[in-house]
């Protein structure tokens, strides 16, 4: 019972971890073309509860996948999808901490020491946010994959492989 409600947790909060990537994904075409200023205001208002939401999301899951990985370490193979699921989530956020966590901070620096010039410094940094968060995304499909996968070959019938229905 243990491991099916901790199953269920972690990929509830992987899959909710992933809302927050996939809205990244699906804006970035239509934001990349917007122009500084209209993007600077965008992003100053709606990603405002991103941070602390997708904060508990995404380390939420990273904790739950690696108690997982513990408690599924003698099943095999639901064992190595479970490993690759958890080490997905952790590159994922590897990826923020690189790619978009110095962005956050540049920009927020720039708006402490001189209000009002973030459109400048958005205009520069804009590609590494947006495919920073793009990458994560996919490194966060994934670990949910992966851990998807781990539950499935424990099915009946399963034997860590995935087939076609015949």
């Amino acid at each position: 019972m243990l491991l099916k409600v901790w199953r269920f947790l972690t990929l509830l909060l992987a899959a909710l971890a992933l809302t927050m990537t996939s809205a990244h994904v699906l804006e970035l075409p239509v934001k990349m073309r917007y122009d500084t200023q209209f993007y600077t205001a965008v992003n100053g208002s709606l990603y405002r509860y991103f941070a602390l939401v997708g904060a508990v999301y995404t380390l939420g899951s990273i904790i739950t996948a690696l108690v997982l990985v513990f408690l599924v370490r003698s099943r095999r193979p639901a064992f190595r999808w479970t490993l690759a699921g958890a080490t997905c989530l952790l590159l994922a956020f590897g990826s923020w901490l690189v790619l978009v966590l110095p962005v956050n901070l540049e920009i927020a620096e720039v708006l402490r020491r001189v209000p009002g010039s973030a459109p400048a410094v958005w205009a520069r940094l804009r590609p590494r946010w947006e495919y920073g968060h793009a990458a994560g995304f996919v490194l966060q499909l994934s670990g949910f994959s992966a851990l998807a996968v781990a539950i499935i070959s424990e099915t009946e019938g399963g034997h860590g492989e995935l087939h076609a229905a015949p």
